[in-house]
């Protein structure tokens, strides 16, 4: 029997699933996903799955690059590739959000070579369909009831449930996208350091990558709409985890919150046997009404796991969660934000000493108030523009210091120049949506999908 199928027999073999991804720093790899809108180039509308010129029929015409299938029942809801072409997979947000989640890469040098081929790829192949790829935190002016669900069971699930806990939930199913970076840790002691500095760093990388200006056509008055909407989709597996922050944080803090998460569903014999609300401790302990007696493997404690939701996430990995989707530009500025500051040590230590003292309670604050004010978002003590120089230059400074270069003698901090010229103008890609959406586009969102393709 493989092993991720037995039985987990105890809490210990939920700490060691965290203690497994632990890794020697020159081992440290970087895992970057990022999320685009699929639109038909002559209607600038979403794209179902099974239509002539669909989700399927892309995914299916990728497969010449050496992508595989990834099949839920006949339909390719998803491809994978061998480590030797490349590895990665695409995978399928619930409305047919095209996400690629890269490989584990040494640099991120590497990263844009992996997001280039991708971004040929899919150019060409979509130009084929007469579809294109907008890079944006939100539907720019898609309404809900416009929006394909992807035939994958488990969103129906999500569905369901969503609108039980929170009035947002829907919503960021199925009408926003985000870009995500994975990184590594060496020990308990290393996952918590970075694990209080991300979290509490989050609403910086918010306020820079914010570009959700826009809902259903209109203004929606917040610099991220995307974040916001994640204020209001489910308490129980959102948020900024103030456990984090109180004491020590650990393996088994994680764990025992993890535990406490309702549950969406688990996976046996090729199909999803939904269990939305019920308790995984109580899985745990063999004690589950729906499956009495039965306990969870491996696989079942994995895909919970992939579905909470903080600003940051827990796995073998910590994955960061607060920016909106956007431009091919952004996708690796993200990931050497994050990387500047938290693999090397000097920058993780600098960034430790300007949150170690950080107030939680302003942080909640400051984390719904980014949403609507962005880089000028000001709570207490926290001046979230003042800081995103400074950070900036701490993670400039790191990857400096790593000093990996591309065969033209760049190091990797010229991903960050995206940022810079940001925090030089004062203004996010969110503050240029509004100006011109006012000012250049006569309130006509139809430039957007000229000008913002990924």
């Amino acid at each position: 029997m493989q092993k991720n199928l037995i039985d987990i027999q105890s809490k210990e073999d939920l700490l060691k699933s965290f203690i497994d991804g632990e890794k020697k720093h020159s081992d440290f790899k970087i895992g970057t996903e990022h999320e685009k809108f699929a639109f038909h180039l002559e209607t600038h509308k979403p794209v179902s799955f099974s239509e002539k010129n669909g989700i399927e029929a892309l995914l299916l015409k990728l497969k010449k690059y050496g992508w595989n299938s990834i099949l839920e029942g006949s339909n390719t809801i998803g491809l994978s590739r061998d480590k030797s072409l490349g590895g990665g997979t695409i995978t399928l947000e619930p409305a047919g959000q095209l996400e690629l989640s890269g490989a584990p890469l040494q640099n991120i040098h590497e990263t844009f070579y992996e997001l280039d081929e991708h971004r040929t790829q899919i150019a060409k192949e979509a130009s084929d369909l007469g579809l294109g790829f907008l890079g944006a935190g939100l539907t720019p002016d898609w309404s809900f009831d416009e929006m394909p669900i992807m035939p994958k069971k488990r969103y129906q699930i999500m569905k369901n449930y969503m609108p039980k806990k929170g009035g947002l939930g829907l919503d960021m199913m199925f009408r926003s996208t985000t870009i995500q970076v994975n990184l590594d840790y060496s020990s308990e002691t290393d996952m918590a350091k970075k694990f209080k500095v991300s979290l509490a760093l989050q609403p910086i990388a918010t306020a820079l990558f914010a570009n959700s200006p826009f809902l259903d056509g209109a203004l929606t008055g917040y610099k991220s709409y995307r974040s916001h909407i994640w204020t209001d989709t489910d308490p129980d597996r959102t948020g900024m985890l103030p456990f984090v922050f109180d004491g020590e944080m650990s393996y088994e803090k994680y764990v025992d919150y993890a535990l406490k998460v309702p549950m969406y569903f688990i996976y046996r014999d090729g199909s999803y046997i939904d269990l939305s609300g019920c308790s995984f401790e109580d899985f745990l302990n063999g004690k589950l009404d729906e499956l009495p007696g039965e306990k969870p493997n491996l696989i079942d404690w994995e895909n919970h796991l992939t579905t909470i939701f903080p600003e940051v996430r827990l796995k073998s990995f910590l994955e960061m969660r607060g920016a909106d989707g956007g431009g091919f530009e952004t996708v690796c500025a993200l990931s050497a934000f994050w990387v500047g500051l938290l693999y090397d040590s000097i920058s993780l230590n600098s960034s430790w000493d300007i949150v170690k003292n950080i107030n939680i309670n302003e942080l909640q604050e400051v984390r719904i108030d980014v949403a609507k004010n962005g880089l000028n978002s000001i709570v207490g003590d926290i001046n979230i523009g003042k800081i995103a120089i400074e950070i900036l230059k701490i993670s400039s400074e790191g990857l400096k210091r790593r000093n990996i270069l591309n065969s033209n003698g760049d190091n990797e901090a010229i991903f960050l120049d995206p940022l810079e010229n940001i925090l030089s103008s004062g203004k996010s890609a969110s503050d240029n949506l509004i100006q011109k959406f006012s000012n250049n586009w006569d309130k006509n969102l139809v430039n957007m999908y000229k000008e913002y393709t990924f």
